[in-house]
């Protein structure tokens, strides 16, 4: 019996599963690479470069993709379903900070774990713009962006399936839980102190309202005579028969 016709054709299509491997990794790194560095031009306002290095990300995943389409287990190997949650990120990340809705699974064009898992990534993204904005003193785009969390978190959290199908969504669910709470604690921190120094700088300024004018000792504004008591004149104990100011009349003359 003779194999050398069936490992020419085994060898035939693991050099052809190879090749796509390498092309699809090759792609997903550059893919992720991109993705990362639209999320930071996002952060620097620079949304033009954002979007130019995510046109970028979905052209290298589209080769990706198209490549390893004839090699299912390559494709859900799990490095390319890595580079689609992180250009849902970028995608995400780029259309809330620039006040815009996030787009739908449909319009970025991956799989619903990566959507899912890159949204929950998202959040993150939106603390550190949050942040961001609150040293600006923005507080009313803080307040939207911080709704804008707790939209995402509340889709997260009612998908309830297997890890499996949604890739270890319940995890990243949790860090996003956690994040929020952090920066539910920023944020209050932040109104409080604002309030606070709103109130202080409404003050009236002066005295407190009954206070006269006098100086201390008087509430009426009224010095009290030296060597008073209480502001009585000072003389022997009323009713004594001793006229004020020294002894009876004709006392001490012999």
């Amino acid at each position: 019996m003779s194999l050398d016709g069936a490992a020419e054709q085994l060898r035939a299509r693991l050099d052809a599963k190879h090749r796509a491997r390498e092309v699809g990794l090759r792609n997903a790194r550059q893919a992720i690479r991109s993705s990362a560095n639209a999320i930071r031009a996002a952060h620097r306002a620079e949304l033009d470069r954002a979007d130019q290095l995510l046109a970028e990300a979905h052209e290298l995943l589209a080769v990706a993709e198209s490549t390893l389409a004839a090699h299912p287990d390559v494709y859900y190997a799990g490095f390319l379903q890595d580079a689609q949650k992180e250009y849902a990120e970028a995608l995400a990340t780029r259309a809330l900070v620039a006040g815009d809705p996030v787009p739908p699974p449909e319009d970025v064009g991956v799989g619903d774990a990566p959507y899912l898992n890159g949204l929950a990534e998202t959040v993150g993204e939106l603390r550190r713009h949050l942040l961001d904005v609150l040293r600006r003193g923005d507080l009313p785009r803080a307040t939207t962006l911080f709704a804008a969390m707790e939209e995402i978190h509340a889709l997260l959290a009612d998908l309830d399936f297997p890890e499996a199908i949604t890739g270890n969504l319940r995890r990243s669910t949790d860090v996003a839980r956690s994040i929020i709470e952090r920066t539910r604690s920023d944020l209050t921190l932040t109104v409080i102190q604002r309030d606070l120094a709103d109130a202080l700088r409404h003050r009236p300024v002066g005295p407190p309202e009954g206070s006269g004018r006098g100086g201390p000792g008087d509430s009426e504004g009224v010095p009290r005579s030296e060597g008073s008591q209480g502001g009585a004149p000072v003389g022997p104990p009323e009713g004594s028969g001793e006229p004020q100011g020294g002894p009876p009349v004709g006392q001490g003359e012999s």
